[in-house]
């Protein structure tokens, strides 16, 4: 125990050509973990540029808790207090590079933001409405890799059926789509902010940043960011066929520190002011909770904690 946390206890230019679906949900409670491996292809590498689109009337909050997580991703911090880091976490991803003890740095930032608050293609994205939106993002500049954060009014394809986010490539441009799962399917994709569907109930915890459907995006779109990155065309690292990929953090699935189980995040550390529960710290203290990712030095998931 320290004096800013507790830990948690052991208590109980063709239209889509490939879709990857990646999930963190419940539903792969059963699942031993896989072994990712390198099946060839590229993997992103150098900096690497998002533009978003908010689809739908996000208030701060949301805004306020991605963005700062974004910035973290590149953010170290010498305070000693402040560890582990979000940076860390990303140094895992940054591995997938190379085999080398040291692989570059992975830079990361928002070059373009749009808010679509009409909801201009409707309130049910499938993949055919991704393409305009993926317009919005980018700005017609093919280096921006779009992210589309969706409402909780708006349906996305593929969430409450297992799959918490989804990333995939237009001709030859990623993009990710990241859904607000508090109206449609809490249970399935905002575990452990919210009690699970399947499985042991477990501990339910308090979400670091105080709203369960910001912090459930950041580890939703935490996982999709490192799929995109390591397995950005279907042809680099994952487990199984690629049209049913299982990628760098879901071959980890419900894991958040060391020792989870199901029904168990595994050790994570609890604000003793408010309760949230978190496992890395980042830009100006922020704290978030990340899932688990495969090490591809080790060959074994890696936990923060």
């Amino acid at each position: 125990m320290t004096t800013e946390s507790a830990f948690l206890p052991r208590a109980g230019l063709l239209l889509i050509s490939t879709l990857f679906l990646g999930s963190l949900s419940p539903l792969a409670f059963a699942a031993a973990p896989g072994r990712v491996i390198n099946h060839g292809g590229p993997v992103l590498h150098g900096n690497i540029n998002l533009g978003i689109v908010w689809y739908g009337p996000f208030g701060r909050v949301h805004k306020s808790t991605i963005g700062s997580f974004i910035k973290s991703l590149n953010f170290r911090s010498r305070g000693a207090h402040l560890e582990p880091q979000v940076s860390t976490w990303w140094n895992v991803v940054e591995s997938y590079q190379s085999s080398a003890r040291s692989s570059p740095p992975i830079h990361v930032q928002v070059v373009r933001q749009v808010t679509d608050q009409s909801f201009s293609v409707g309130k049910v994205l499938t993949k055919d409405f991704f393409l305009p939106l993926i317009q919005q993002a980018t700005g017609g500049d093919p280096n921006v890799i779009p992210v589309i954060f969706a409402h909780r009014d708006v349906t996305v394809m593929g969430l409450c059926t297992g799959m918490c986010y989804n990333h995939g490539v237009i001709g030859t441009q990623p993009y990710i789509v990241v859904g607000d799962p508090t109206t449609e399917c809490p249970g399935a994709c905002a575990w452990p902010f919210y009690r699970s569907d399947y499985g042991p109930e477990g501990v339910i915890l308090q979400p670091p940043n105080g709203n369960v459907a910001a912090d459930s995006m950041v580890v939703n779109f935490a996982s999709a960011l490192a799929a995109t990155v390591t397995n950005p065309f279907g042809t680099g690292y994952f487990y199984g066929f690629p049209m049913k990929a299982t990628e760098a953090t879901m071959a980890c699935p419900n894991m958040f520190g060391k020792g989870a189980f199901p029904g168990y995040t595994g050790r994570v550390r609890v604000d003793p002011k408010d309760g949230g529960g978190f496992n890395v710290r980042g830009f100006r203290g922020r704290r978030f909770l990340l899932p688990a990712i495969w090490n591809p030095r080790t060959a074994s998931c890696w936990t923060p904690l």
